[in-house]
């Protein structure tokens, strides 16, 4: 796909509901989707011209993807107790319409991706989430439904998912495992959740303590020949930053300038391959909070050196 020749602008999915209200002690950092978009403002980064706040979906578009059953538990805030605990948030309708309203992002940045190259959606990421469950703080799988939006309205016919989160992908490998349009690739801690792993098309399961010069030579031996084979004309990619060593739940030893390193060389890929990018920012559970936003807007900081 040529990208269109106009004015680009790096434009960012953002509301204030995703940083929703969890019980004290909660070990979900959602204070990082406020700090994320305050600290690219104060940075001169971005203006307020580059964030947009997206609205909700009709319920068509979430059955494309999500069960019908499963939907209208989490519409009705009748999901089972069990069920509720294993995605880790207590149900409420506002946190119902904050998922709805990330996966809103995540597809219309597909469509600002599709006019400057790419887009980003601050939170997003919730590739835990498969057709009828929710587990790891995953409701809805923003980019599978995004995928989904663009194969039935005609803007892509083959899409190539990059998860680079530490965690495998296993949602979105389960809801496309049947899909030959949409191809999964989830590069993850093979010792970490989900403890039963769903099937990628491809699937790279890195040993604990994996450091930098060994991750980025394995992503760099992969990805090129991934797109050549695949040639998809859109991809999707989760920038997870529980790949650090700091973080509590990534068992990995990556510094913040190997994550960086990543991100440059994904990008690089759908540049020289003319390849519109989504993307959602995934996890990242680093103690200091300052760690998670650092790398997060690292992400931000070498997609605008490289697009604009």
């Amino acid at each position: 796909m040529t990208l269109p020749q106009c004015k680009y602008m790096l434009k960012i999915a953002y509301d204030p509901i995703y940083s929703h209200p969890l019980p004290a002690g909660h070990r979900f950092p959602m204070l990082k989707y406020e700090l994320i978009p305050a600290q690219l403002l104060h940075e001169g980064l971005i203006t307020a011209e580059n964030l947009f706040s997206p609205g909700g979906l009709a319920e068509e578009i979430i059955l494309w993807t999500q069960d019908k059953n499963y939907w209208g538990q989490l519409r009705d805030l009748t999901l089972p107790a069990k069920e509720q605990r294993r995605t880790g948030f207590p149900l409420s309708a506002t946190l119902i319409e904050r998922e709805t309203r990330i996966s809103s992002g995540t597809i219309d940045g597909c469509l600002y991706a599709l006019e400057y190259g790419v887009a980003f959606n601050v939170a997003g990421g919730t590739h835990h989430a498969g057709t009828n469950w929710g587990e790891g703080f995953c409701l809805l799988n923003d980019q599978a439904m995004a995928a989904n939006y663009l194969l039935n309205k005609g803007l892509a016919s083959s899409i190539l998912i990059i998860d680079l989160d530490v965690h495998q992908g296993n949602g979105t490998a389960q809801i496309f495992e049947n899909n030959p349009r949409v191809f999964t690739f989830s590069m993850h801690g093979a010792n970490n959740f989900p403890f039963r792993k769903e099937h990628s098309d491809l699937d790279i399961a890195l040993p604990d303590g994996i450091g930098d010069e060994e991750y980025l030579q394995l992503l760099k031996s992969t990805l090129p020949g991934l797109i050549n084979q695949q040639k998809p004309d859109f991809i999707f990619y989760l920038a997870g930053v529980d790949v650090l060593a700091s973080d509590k739940l990534g068992k990995m030893a990556l510094t913040k300038a190997a994550c960086k390193l990543r991100d440059r060389f994904v990008f690089e890929q759908c540049i020289s391959n003319k390849i519109p990018v989504q993307v959602s920012m995934g996890g990242g559970y680093s103690p200091d909070i300052r760690d998670i936003v650092e790398a997060h807007c690292n992400t931000y900081r070498v997609a605008n050196e490289l697009y604009f």
